[in-house]
């Protein structure tokens, strides 16, 4: 058995697509699993263009959320077992960590994190697999290993959002998304979903916002007065991308109660510029890891009988196989998608 996998050999560069990677012998806490689905992230965006700073790693392998089969594990694993539907994520959970692996291929070494998922099988780390319910199918799922942990968690678990509150999703991209769904499913008395592309504005709408506002054609600030009579948001969520649209989330909360948390990774070197008067007089902002989720948890909430199903359809693109994987990138670089997803050969979807 050997991996095909899409890796980074140069930063700026599309990914290439090795072949006939030998997969190392386990090590403890390691486990080998065959890949369904995996999603692209706008992480994988930065790592690819380098946006990072200097990537010390290459070449190497990418990909942070996906639903895969273990097929085989190494010494001490104990929380998951050769058959397991799983999601992987990027986020730590129960199990050893292992930590990456090296892999040997036709150009020579290959570097990979703790969890990696442009490719049809991998190794990954004990504590980066979650068991995947039966009610939920794989390619869903992909959704539950970065995307829906981040999104949902900023507002369950860093706002405390309640029914008599205002909100903003700033960028509705997956984890923007997975925001508003968060919103909607607390019944936020004023939801308002910002984005330039009208396509994402018509989703989210269909999805629950009550606004929505393309600050391309409208001011943005000037709407959010207005349906909040001067008041401005209880709370925004960001999730663009970049430093300015961090600064515009900030200008649109209460000056004095007023909260923003936001999940971007701007390019290294890059900064927010704030008025620390506003920051005196009661605002507050704050980054988010992950939504401080645990993906294990969030998939035994939505997957109550009590609650209703979540959207996931809509979030999700359309296909790409393997060797489709740098359109797949350029289609989410050009927010033509909102969450790009490949599928694998042999998935048994």
């Amino acid at each position: 058995m050997t991996i095909t996998a899409a890796v980074l050999t140069q930063c700026g560069q599309p990914l290439d697509i090795i072949e006939n990677i030998r997969i190392p012998v386990l090590k403890p806490g390691q486990v080998l699993v065959k890949i369904h689905y995996t999603g692209i992230c706008h992480s994988q965006l930065m790592e690819i263009a380098g946006a990072r700073g200097e990537d010390r790693y290459l070449p190497h392998l990418l990909g942070h959320e996906a639903t895969a089969t273990v097929i085989d594990t190494g010494p001490q694993v104990t929380t998951v077992a050769p058959q397991d539907r799983v999601v992987l994520s990027w986020l730590k959970g129960s199990g050893i960590d292992a930590g990456g692996c090296v892999y040997d291929s036709p150009i020579g070494k290959l570097n990979a994190g703790a969890v990696t998922t442009f490719s049809d099988y991998s190794v990954v780390s004990e504590n980066r697999c979650y068991r995947l319910p039966e009610t939920v199918g794989l390619k869903e799922g992909v959704l539950f290993g970065c995307a829906l942990p981040t999104g949902m968690g900023m507002v369950q678990n860093q706002l405390s959002l309640k029914p008599t509150n205002s909100i903003g999703v700033i960028g509705l991209g997956g984890i923007g998304m997975a925001a508003l769904i968060a919103a909607v499913n607390c019944q936020a008395g004023l939801i308002i979903a910002i984005d330039t592309n009208e396509d994402k504005l018509a989703l989210a709408k269909k999805m629950g916002a009550h606004v929505t506002i393309n600050p391309n054609t409208h001011p943005a600030a000037d709407i959010v007065a207005e349906v909040t009579h001067g008041q401005y948001l209880d709370f925004a969520v960001e999730a663009a991308g970049s430093c300015r649209t961090i600064e515009a989330a900030f200008s649109l909360i209460n000056p004095k109660t007023g909260k923003c948390v936001f999940a971007s990774h701007p390019p290294k070197g890059d900064k927010i510029q704030l008025d620390p008067f506003e920051l005196i007089c009661g605002k507050t902002i704050e980054g988010s890891w992950g939504g401080g989720a645990d993906p294990a948890q969030l998939l035994q909430q939505v997957t109550c009988c009590d609650n209703p199903p979540l959207p996931l359809q809509q979030l999700l693109s359309d296909d790409y196989a393997l060797n489709e994987i740098n359109q797949a990138v350029a289609d989410l670089q050009q927010q033509k998608v909102v969450r790009a997803v490949i599928r694998l050969p042999g998935n048994g979807d």
